[in-house]
């Protein structure tokens, strides 16, 4: 027998806010995978200062304006974030292996927490350092 309601329903989630509610832990989820690529962008820049480090004069000279201006302040101050999201929300993934924190209210309560707890935890690095 035919699916009389087919189309009706929407087939896939693929526009946010018209069919599909975006969720705290999808959102984290992708929020992770985000950070975790985005921090090879500052890994990348930070071989290349000390690369430029190691050669010294006009390649030091390039290296450190960029990594010193406020593009470079950008970057750095992000992946900071992202350093301790990513970190983070890897505890959460550990958490979830072991079955705990598995219904939908922790979840997006962990979610909301690490969310918090990465921005916190970010001033206090900038303070710090």
């Amino acid at each position: 027998m035919a699916d009389v309601n087919r189309g009706n329903r929407p087939l896939s989630p693929f526009m946010f806010g018209l069919y599909y509610r975006p969720q705290w832990t999808s959102m984290t989820s992708i929020a992770n995978r985000i950070t975790g690529l985005s921090l090879m962008v500052a890994a990348l820049m930070v071989v290349w200062y000390l690369s430029g480090l190691a050669l010294g004069g006009r390649a030091f000279e390039i290296a450190d304006g960029v990594i010193t201006s406020w593009f470079g302040d950008l970057v750095m101050t992000l992946s900071v974030y992202a350093l301790w999201y990513h970190t983070l929300a890897g505890v959460r993934h550990l958490i979830w292996d072991t079955g705990r924190m598995l219904k939908v209210e922790h979840a997006e309560l962990a979610g909301k927490v690490i969310v918090g707890a990465a921005l916190l935890l970010t001033i206090i690095t900038i303070i710090i350092c």
